[in-house]
C-alpha cells in the first residue's frame, strides 16, 4: 500500500487531503504541530469579538475521522528532519513516519527582520495563540482606560506595521471595535489611536487603485492615522522610531510586514528555493529534484502557465492543493499529470464591522455591506463542508 504524507493542515493541505481520500487503497498521514486548522483570514473577527476560538479553527483529529477512509490518520507531531533519500520523516517526539509521496504544505510565518532592533517584542497575529494573547492585551487596554478615566486619560496608541491585507484588516477591525466600544458605553476616555505604517507609497501595494482608494477612505473614516513611504527602524522604550526622522509612542506594536517560508524547507537541502525559503515547483507542483515530493500553498513559489508568480492566498492554496492531490493519485495509478494554472477569483478586504471592499474576477468592484456579505458567503462555503466532516468524525469518536 502506497504511503502519502501531508505536512501541514492549513488550507492547501486540506484541499490536497480532500483529493487523496478519493483513493481508498492508499495510506494517508496528515502531520501538523498544531491540533487544529487555523482559518487565518477570520482571526480578525476573533480579535474584534465577532467570533470565538471554535469559529476560526477546524479540529484536525475529528476532521480526519470524518472522512470515509480506513487508512487516514492525523499525527500531532513536530517535524525535525526529512530524509528524502530514505523517504523518512523524523519528529521531535521521536516518531519516524515513512512516505512514498510527500506533500509539503507547512505554510509561512511572519518575517521579523533582524535589522530592526526591538521588533521581536511585536505581536504576530499569524499565530493563533499570539492572536489570542493580542486580543487579551487589546481588551486590557480598553479596560484600563475606563477604569482610570476619572483620574487620568492616558493615550493608548496601537501601531500596525505593514499595510498589506493583514495590516489593513487588523487595523480596521480594531478601530471599528474600539469606536463602538466607547460609543456604546459613553465612556469619556475615548482617545485610543491607531497608526498604520506603510513602507510603500500607499496602503495595499499591488492592488487596483479603486480598491486602494475605497480602503483608504474607510480607514480614515475610522480614525486611523496612515503613514506612507516610511519604514520602522527600531522599537525602544515605548516608542517606534521611523525612517522619516520621527518617533511615535506606542502601547503595543503589531507587525505584519512580510512573510517567510516555514523553517521546515531547510530540511530539503538539495531542493531549489527562492530568497524567502519557498520551495520552487514546476507546473505539476513537484519540486525540482524529486517527482514524489510536492509543495503547495504559501510554502511554494507557484507560477501560472504564463510564468507569473502567484501571491500567497487562499485561492492559490486551493488550486495548488487540489492539483497536487490529483497528481499524486495520477502518479500512483500511472496516469498523466495535470498542469496547474492558478487564476485569482478576485480579492475581498474586511474593513471593520459589516463593511468590506472587493474585486470580483477583475470585472466588478464592490464595497460596503454587499462586499461584506460576499466575503461571508465565500468563507461559509469553505467552512460548512469541513464542519459536517468534523461533526461526523466527532460522532465516530464518541461511539468508540
Amino acid at each position: 500500500m502506497k504511503k502519502v504524507v501531508i505536512i501541514g493542515g492549513g488550507y492547501a493541505g486540506i484541499y490536497a487531503l480532500r483529493e487523496l481520500v478519493k483513493n481508498k487503497n492508499i495510506k494517508i498521514t496528515l502531520i501538523d504541530k498544531h491540533t487544529y486548522h487555523n482559518l487565518q483570514p477570520e482571526v480578525y473577527d476573533l480579535i474584534a469579538n465577532k467570533s470565538t476560538f471554535a469559529d476560526v479553527t477546524i479540529d484536525l483529529t475529528t476532521l480526519c475521522r470524518g472522512f470515509n477512509h480506513n487508512h487516514l490518520e492525523f499525527k500531532n507531531l513536530k517535524v525535525r528532519k526529512i530524509d528524502q533519500h530514505t523517504r523518512k520523516i523524523y519528529t521531535e517526539e521521536q516518531e519516524i513516519v515513512e512516505f512514498d509521496y510527500l506533500i509539503m504544505a507547512a505554510g509561512t510565518r511572519t518575517f521579523f527582520p533582524s535589522s530592526i532592533p526591538g521588533l521581536n517584542n511585536a505581536d504576530d497575529i499569524k499565530k493563533l495563540h499570539r492572536a489570542i494573547t493580542f486580543k487579551q492585551s487589546f481588551e486590557r487596554q480598553l479596560f484600563e482606560k475606563i477604569r482610570d478615566e476619572a483620574k487620568q486619560c492616558a493615550d493608548t496608541h496601537i501601531v500596525v506595521v505593514g499595510a498589506g491585507l493583514s495590516g489593513v484588516e487588523i487595523a480596521a477591525e480594531m478601530a471599528y471595535y474600539s469606536n463602538k466600544f466607547f460609543e456604546r458605553g459613553n465612556f469619556s476616555c475615548d482617545n485610543l489611536k491607531i497608526s498604520l505604517i506603510s513602507s510603500s507609497a500607499s496602503i495595499l501595494p499591488g492592488l487596483k487603485q479603486d480598491l486602494i482608494n475605497i480602503s483608504q477612505q474607510r480607514l480614515k473614516a475610522l480614525g486611523i492615522n496612515i503613514i506612507t513611504n516610511t519604514k520602522l527602524q527600531k522599537v525602544e522604550d515605548g516608542y517606534c522610531y521611523l525612517s522619516n526622522g520621527t518617533k511615535i509612542n506606542h502601547s503595543f506594536v503589531v507587525f505584519t510586514g512580510g512573510v517567510e517560508s516555514s523553517t521546515i524547507t531547510s530540511e530539503l537541502d538539495d531542493v531549489a528555493k527562492n530568497g524567502r525559503g519557498q520551495l520552487i515547483v514546476n507546473e505539476f507542483m513537484q519540486t525540482d529534484k524529486y517527482e514524489n515530493i510536492f509543495a503547495i500553498g504559501d510554502i511554494a513559489e507557484i507560477r501560472n502557465l504564463q510564468g507569473e508568480i502567484m501571491p500567497p492566498n487562499v485561492t492559490v492554496a486551493r488550486i495548488s492543493g487540489t492539483n497536487a492531490g490529483k497528481n499524486v493519485l495520477n502518479l500512483i495509478s500511472g496516469k498523466s499529470l495535470q498542469k496547474c494554472d492558478p487564476k485569482l477569483d478576485g480579492i475581498l478586504i474586511a474593513l471593520g464591522g459589516q463593511y468590506a471592499a472587493g474585486d470580483i474576477y477583475g470585472l466588478l468592484t464592490v464595497k460596503g455591506r454587499l462586499a461584506y456579505e460576499i466575503k461571508k458567503y465565500v468563507f461559509s462555503s469553505y467552512r460548512k463542508p469541513l464542519i459536517k466532516l468534523i461533526k461526523k468524525g466527532y460522532a465516530k469518536l464518541k461511539r468508540m
